[in-house]
């Protein structure tokens, strides 16, 4: 990791430095030579006069992090000799470096006497500070994306599991020595559409990290024909984990303006979690209404329902409970999905008697 660098002090700092040089002392350091180490006592400061060194912190046992890299006519270890304390960083020499060496008892006459120099002092001191503060930030920010990555990781390998279930079985009875073409044709169109999501799961995730200026590409459908030809796929799915999938209604024939592939993402993930909530079997109950120019679809399920505890929080990113193998992102992206829709998506539930999510789509004009 490049080592931020400090500017050089310019104009009336320079100046203050040559007040300084009478009774300094010379001192020169070879690469790698320690100047001061932490926890020794701030006994003096130095200027740097040719060369340069590095500022160090311990961040472990064994592991140290540069904090900034001190050049010619810059100065360091003011901070120990200021507040009298033990030096809280290391001072190693990168180059040959010859610096004039201040003792504590002459820093402080010097700044009694011309308070500009302490103005100086601490304008340079508290550069340094912003530059270290947001070293931190950034480090911080990269520590975050390498966590959302490990997160993403989990949700795929997740998410993943099932469609990967249905694909296996699908390929083994393809294969069987008993299959018949028939057989063998409709289980090629079951692998084909988990493959889809599949893809259509990894485009969703990509699409969760991108900024929110992307236009979806919607198009003009009737639901009904887009319901009906997801439901049939989906019942079958649902049937093998003992849950059984029922539109109340049948879906209203609307025009409306959809991304199929997102919005069947958004249905499977809807699905998916309710089926999750009912491992013993259940049932889902699809409910779809008109209403004042939105057409809006409701999720059923006859599970335990949605706990007082997270619901607050259900369709913030990472947002979990109960489930060993999830992060709590699908919900997320239902509610990206929705938006992007034009729509909106929220939960009702009552503990122990189920939980509806509802969401809603613009009717075309």
């Amino acid at each position: 990791m490049a080592s931020p660098k400090t500017k050089k002090p310019i104009g009336v700092l320079n100046a203050n430095l040559r007040a300084f040089e009478p009774g300094a002392k010379l001192r020169a350091f070879a690469p790698g030579q320690v100047v001061f180490s932490a926890g020794e006592p701030g006994d003096g400061f130095y200027i740097v006069v040719s060369g340069r060194v590095q500022i160090s912190a311990a961040i472990g046992p064994k592991e140290s992090r540069v904090l900034a890299t001190i050049g010619p006519g810059d100065f360091f270890g003011e901070m120990a000799v200021v507040d009298d304390a033990l030096r809280s960083a290391t001072a190693t020499a990168e180059i040959y470096t010859k610096t004039l060496f201040v003792t504590r008892r002459r820093l402080l006459s010097l700044l009694e006497r011309r308070p500009e120099m302490a103005l100086s002092i601490i304008r340079e001191f508290s550069a340094r500070m912003r530059n270290l503060n947001q070293k931190y930030v950034e480090e911080i920010m990269q520590a975050e994306r390498l966590a959302v990555i490990g997160r993403f990781a989990t949700t795929i390998v997740h998410d993943f599991k099932a469609p990967l279930a249905v694909i296996g079985l699908a390929t083994d009875l393809a294969c069987s020595p008993g299959s018949r073409l028939s057989q063998r044709r409709e289980l090629r169109t079951m692998v084909s559409r988990q493959t889809e999501r599949m893809k259509t799961m990894l485009q969703e995730l990509i699409d969760y990290t991108r900024s929110d200026d992307q236009q979806p590409k919607l198009r003009r459908l009737k639901f009904a024909s887009y319901l009906n030809s997801f439901a049939q796929e989906a019942t079958d799915e649902l049937a093998h984990r003992g849950v059984k999938l029922v539109l109340e209604t049948p879906p209203p024939s609307v025009p409306v303006r959809i991304e199929p592939q997102r919005l069947s993402r958004l249905l499977h993930n809807l699905l998916g979690n309710a089926a999750d909530e009912m491992k013993d079997g259940g049932q889902i109950t699809l409910r779809f209404k008109k209403v004042a120019g939105e057409l809006h679809v409701e999720v059923q399920d006859t599970g335990q329902g949605i706990p007082p505890e997270i619901a607050d929080s259900l369709f913030k990113p990472f947002a979990t409970f109960g489930k060993p193998h999830g992060t709590g992102l699908g919900l997320t992206i239902c509610r990206r999905i929705a938006e992007d829709h034009g729509g909106r998506i929220w939960a009702t539930s009552v503990p122990g008697q189920g939980a509806t999510f509802s969401f809603t789509l613009p009717l075309a004009r």
